[in-house]
Parts: structure tokens; C-alpha cells; sequence
């Protein structure tokens, strides 16, 4: 009997843990502002997707050394490569409509979260 029960606490304790192991990780998360500089590319072409917004301040930023009041660093989007999967990221993270709208039309806050869950990182963005 004291066995049954032993075993029984213990793959319920194991089951806990695995649940545990699987849960999505905040990796980063800053705050930046999308200014006007940020809405356009190197060939000074308008972006109009939120994930291109979103690489073009971090290369501003990080590369570039155009930056900002309101803007934070991330070591996240430091890495150029990082930045490439900016596009993937939001794909699988959230971003609302209306938020990617005023995101795309710039002068906004937005804060910026960056997890790692199972099938990958991705984005989450709130505009203020």
C-alpha cells in the first residue's frame, strides 16, 4: 500500500515539475519610443509592417546610434541576427490591431516583452 501511494505521489510530483519545465520564459522586455526615423528604412523606403518598425528601431538603436527620448536598450536586439527574427517573433507572439496601427503611424510609447516558449521566442507589444 505504501508503495501504491509512493509512486502515486511521486508521478503526480513529477507531473508538476513537467508542467513547470514547459512554461514560457520572459526573457526581456524594454520600452521604447517609435519616432518618425523609425518608420523608414536605409533606402529611406516607409515601412509598413510592425515587425519592420520594430527592426528598424533596435538597428536605430543598436547599430546605428539613432535613438530617441523614451528609448531603452535590450541586449536582446543587440545581435543582429536577433533582429532578423523580429518578423517570426511577432508572428507568434501578440500585437493588436489598433496597436500595430498607431505603431505604424509612429510618435508612440511601446512596451516590448520578449519570451521563450516552447516552439520558440516571440514578441509581445503594447502601445501606450
Amino acid at each position: 500500500m505504501r508503495t501504491g501511494l509512493f509512486a502515486a505521489v511521486f508521478a503526480g510530483m513529477l507531473a508538476a515539475s513537467m508542467g513547470a519545465a514547459k512554461a514560457d520564459e520572459l526573457i526581456e522586455s524594454y520600452g521604447a519610443y517609435i519616432g518618425q526615423d523609425d518608420l523608414y528604412n536605409s533606402n529611406n523606403e516607409r515601412l509598413t509592417q510592425p515587425w519592420q518598425v520594430i527592426r528598424q528601431d533596435r538597428a536605430n538603436v543598436h547599430r546605428f546610434g539613432v535613438s530617441q527620448p523614451g528609448d531603452d536598450t535590450d541586449s536582446f536586439f543587440a545581435s543582429a541576427r536577433n533582429r532578423e527574427l523580429a518578423e517570426r517573433m511577432i508572428s507568434h507572439g501578440r500585437i493588436e490591431r489598433s496597436a500595430a496601427r498607431r505603431l505604424l503611424q509612429g510618435d508612440v510609447r511601446i512596451e516590448v516583452e520578449i519570451w521563450r516558449g516552447a516552439n520558440g521566442d516571440y514578441i509581445n507589444i503594447n502601445v501606450d
